[in-house]
């Protein structure tokens, strides 16, 4: 129950036991803590607490732990306060705040150095900044020549930073969150293939037709099949032919970063088969390596580096498909 407290009359000690007694099961508590501390103050500086015996002092921090409702161990540090200063007051929180040791024209020459060198690297920029102040003893770079490297680029997050120099980045390549970077792992199980795509070289500035090629990892069964371009228009229903030749269900396809491969119909085609979808890590060659070989000791030793017209694409399909694919196998 809330009550509002005032300064009523001095009750003595029997009396305030008597009302303690009659008030079992009845809860009070302040509004404020302001005013919580307040009364707490000027109740024991009225009953003069410091002066009281050690049986009065019983009776009086019951009473303010009943008006008040705050725990036993609260009660008796605000009276320790009291004791210690005379005053129940409440503390002033105080954000701990590090002194400011770089000011904005800092910040202004730094910005400076950035855009006359193109935003270098941290350690790089450190290593200008000393020297400028060492070597050069110009006197704005002072405080800055013993900067961090990791102060530095909270430097340069700043606003007053960032609006004195622009620097323009590149721009990122778009990545293709389909397939996924690693090397596949079929644990002596057939159906895990490795693509690739084989180009033919141009003649006047015409393209020639491209060799779809799937080679089996564990059993090394090898399926061939041709297109015109490397499209998805063209690449799926031959890809869809050339994985209905192996004469086992397709569990995996692994392929280089090609966009033939890395688009959202093929990534379909094989979700459709429930077959993992793995390409190539960068910097990691061997990852489709056994299909670049079956490349040069199959498709260039008995196709070899002709051109082609794109023209004729569907008879060099139908060739591998009746007589090539066959035999191969």
């Amino acid at each position: 129950m809330k009550v509002t407290m005032g300064n009523a009359k001095l009750l003595s000690a029997a009396e305030i036991g008597r009302f303690l007694e009659a008030s079992k099961g009845i809860g009070f508590s302040g509004a404020e803590r302001c005013g919580v501390y307040q009364w707490i103050e000027e109740t024991l500086r009225r009953y003069r607490y410091s002066r009281q015996s050690k049986e009065v002092r019983g009776v009086l921090r019951e009473f303010i732990i009943k008006m008040t409702g705050l725990s036993v161990p609260q009660v008796t540090r605000l009276i320790g306060r009291y004791l210690d200063v005379g005053q129940v007051r409440e503390k002033e929180y105080r954000r701990h705040r590090f002194a400011r040791q770089y000011r904005p024209d800092d910040i202004l020459s730094l910005a400076g150095v950035d855009e006359a060198h193109g935003r270098l690297s941290g350690p790089a920029t450190r290593r200008i900044l000393e020297r400028e102040w060492e070597v050069f003893g110009r006197p704005e770079f002072e405080r800055l020549a013993g900067i961090s490297v990791s102060h530095l680029y909270n430097l340069r997050q700043t606003i007053t930073c960032r609006r004195r120099c622009v620097v323009m980045g590149k721009t990122a390549p778009a990545t293709a969150a389909i397939g996924e970077r690693r090397r596949p792992d079929p644990e002596g199980r057939p159906g895990y293939l490795r693509a690739d795509t084989v180009h033919q070289p141009e003649r006047d500035g015409e393209k020639s037709v491209y060799h779809i090629n799937a080679v089996d990892e564990i059993t090394q069964w090898e399926v061939l099949g041709c297109v015109p371009k490397i499209s998805e228009l063209y690449l799926i229903p031959v890809l869809r032919a050339m994985l209905d030749e192996f004469p086992f269900p397709i569990l995996g396809f692994h392929s280089d970063n090609g966009s033939e491969y890395v688009n959202d119909l093929v990534a379909a085609l094989l979700e459709k088969l429930r077959a993992e979808f793995t390409k190539s890590r960068p910097r990691r060659s061997n990852d489709n390596a056994l299909v670049e070989t079956k490349n040069g000791a199959v498709v260039r030793k008995n196709i070899g580096y002709q051109w082609l017209p794109p023209s004729h694409a569907g008879d060099v399909h139908a060739f591998y498909q009746e007589w090539f694919n066959p035999c191969l196998n």
